[in-house]
């Protein structure tokens, strides 16, 4: 059969699709059954070209099983044994292909508009790197010229449950199986990936599980920028049904979202501390933009626990476990990000049983690890953080802007202290004048002011955004602190 050889960066940069802060990500019209299977031969000969099996499996947008066709017929053209492992969680698939030792390949778009999709890479060890990322790009490959009349030809095979009863049975040993009896926990089911092995894993320990707007319609849930609407729903469902907790996750279950039996929504770095507490972490890799209660949680510990701030993306979370791995072999090592994802960089013993190493993002070991919390302690989820210090954040962002514009706005703010006036305004008290004391530019625009708030702008790596994180030691407002430096940020950029 005729083939084209293919540059995947040239063929890339033609259709507008990247890698972003976790896989490749694009408008589902520019995932052509070409581009995707040079990502995927491209990925199988320059990163793991002695793979025998590699795994596949997809989350629920209505794209994902054609995505799916053109990655297999890639791995079959590599002469790889395929296991089809159908819908479930990304952090399932990943567990799955590094316990037998084979790459595995997830279509999914994280929490991203059903319009767009992605592609998500694992070595038989763990998520690719960003050094992987450019191997995968710079790659040539040959791609059959009907690849596309292929593609509609093919049939997905047999989907293979082995994944799926492997990541349940990760986390049905490691937890009393007595813990949720007595426990009404609701599953906002929307269109996650995850929604059945969470409510069947409730089950497992005794909850009553109550579902919660299941729909066959993908939603794009963003852990990180909850919507006032979902803030709505959370408090409405935990009244009406007498809830002690409410779980889901984005699109694809890597990222989780859990509420209290109030019905607030847990912020996602904060659920990384209580994580990190449980598990009693020696060292903690974690992005520049989580709240600074890791560092100050982080001195109360014996001996102190050691953390360090990445980029924003796991892959970045990944390499500085890896540094901490590589300082300290036998430390208890996690990471965690602003949108609840966690991480665990080595194995564990948790109440007596091995939680083996999972350096990829998960959103069912924070459910159950608050879970258990609140069962431990004997108190409700939302005295779990009574001892934390009052250091709040929030996040919101601006749609559709374009990234080269955002990259713009934020080097226009850190040479012009009058732009930064300007922003800053928008947020001082009455005779208050906010000054700059310390940039950090790990990623984006960090500032830190001097009444003690943290303003960090940076552009999304996934989407056309422009994200705003706020931290401060006063609750009160801080949405609409988030709220008018954006509105003040797009108006500048209109100047």
């Amino acid at each position: 059969m005729n083939a084209n050889t293919v540059q995947v960066k040239q063929l890339s940069d033609e259709l507008g699709v990247a890698f972003g802060t976790s896989g490749v990500r694009g408008l589902v019209k520019d995932l052509t059954p070409a581009l995707c299977f040079a990502f995927v031969r491209s990925f199988l000969q320059s990163v793991c070209p002695s793979a025998k099996r590699v795994a596949i499996g997809i989350d629920l947008r209505p794209s994902s099983p054609e995505i799916a066709k053109a990655c297999l017929l890639a791995s079959e053209s590599f002469g790889t044994e395929i296991v089809f492992c159908g819908a479930l969680p990304t952090p399932a698939l990943a567990f799955y292909a590094m316990q037998n030792n084979m790459p595995a390949v997830m279509i999914t778009g994280s929490h991203i508009p059903f319009d767009r999709n992605g592609i998500k890479f694992y070595r038989p060890d763990g998520e690719i790197s960003k050094a992987d990322e450019t191997s995968i790009m710079n790659g040539i490959v040959e791609v059959p010229e009907l690849v596309s009349e292929q593609v509609a030809k093919f049939a997905l095979p047999t989907v293979d449950h082995s994944a799926i009863e492997l990541f349940k049975r990760r986390y049905q040993s490691l937890f009393p199986s007595t813990m949720l009896q007595g426990k009404r926990i609701g599953v906002y089911e929307h269109s996650s990936v995850a929604r059945d092995v969470i409510k069947t894993l409730l089950a497992h320990f005794g909850a009553e599980v109550i579902s919660l707007e299941r729909t066959e319609t993908f939603v794009p849930i963003d852990t990180e920028a909850v919507s006032e609407e979902d803030v709505q729903k959370g408090l409405n469902w935990s009244k009406e049904h007498k809830l002690d907790a409410i779980i889901s996750t984005d699109g694809d279950g890597d990222r989780p979202l859990i509420a209290n039996e109030k019905g607030e929504w847990l912020r996602g770095d904060i659920l990384g501390v209580l994580c990190a507490d449980y598990l009693q972490a020696t060292h903690v890799a974690a992005p520049v933009n989580v709240n600074t209660v890791l560092e100050l949680r982080g001195t109360l510990q014996r001996p102190e626990r050691i953390s360090l701030r990445t980029r924003i993306g796991s892959p970045y979370v990944i390499a500085g476990m890896e540094d901490l791995l590589q300082q300290s072999p036998e430390a208890r090592v996690v990471g965690y990000e602003a949108n609840g994802g966690f991480l665990v960089g080595a194995d564990f013993v948790v109440n007596g049983e091995t939680l083996h190493a999972l350096p990829t993002r998960d959103s069912v070991l924070p459910a159950l690890i608050v879970l258990a919390m609140s069962f431990e302690q004997a108190r409700p989820i939302s005295q779990l953080t009574a001892e934390f210090p009052e250091r709040y954040t929030a996040s919101d962002r601006i749609k559709n802007i374009p990234t080269e514009v955002s990259r713009q706005l934020i080097a226009d703010l850190k040479i012009s202290k009058e732009k930064q006036a300007e922003l800053l305004s928008v947020i001082a008290q009455d005779t208050e004048t906010l000054d700059v004391v310390s940039i950090d530019e790990t990623d984006g625009l960090r500032m830190t002011l001097s009444n003690g708030d943290i303003v960090h702008l940076r552009p999304s790596g996934n989407a056309p955004e422009l994200r705003c994180y706020v931290e401060s030691g006063e609750m009160n407002e801080i949405d609409l602190k988030v709220s008018k430096i954006l509105i003040r940020t797009n108006e500048m950029r209109k100047v």
